[in-house]
């Protein structure tokens, strides 16, 4: 299982409406930091993704769930739980890291 992209029409139904923890990793194509992101998420879908759901939008490609939620620099993870922001992370975090913070989401 890998990282799902959505875009901006796609986001209410995947996110807002799930029953599930969302994690959503919001980059662009020109940013460094996303890409040593991107095989990181990757990762975690595959590890966890039997219990959350994790998506990637592209600010450029859809900047309407970027800008509703003040997503303001890249990479910029957002933690979804029924339909609200619970966790924000900014900048690059390691994959230990990260997956604390989606476990202590599922836990909680």
């Amino acid at each position: 299982m890998s990282v799902t992209q959505i875009n901006d029409s796609q986001f209410e139904k995947e996110v807002i409406q799930s029953d599930r923890l969302s994690v959503i990793d919001f980059g662009a194509e020109w940013c460094g930091p996303c890409k040593k992101l991107h095989p990181i998420m990757d990762e975690l879908a595959a590890e966890l993704g039997s219990s959350v759901n994790i998506f990637y939008i592209d600010v450029g490609v859809s900047p309407q769930v970027a800008q509703t939620y003040a997503v303001i620099s890249v990479p910029q993870v957002l933690f979804f739980k029924g339909g609200q922001v619970v966790d924000r992370v900014v900048g690059l975090l390691p994959k230990p890291k990260l997956k604390e913070k989606i476990e202590q989401h599922l836990k909680g």
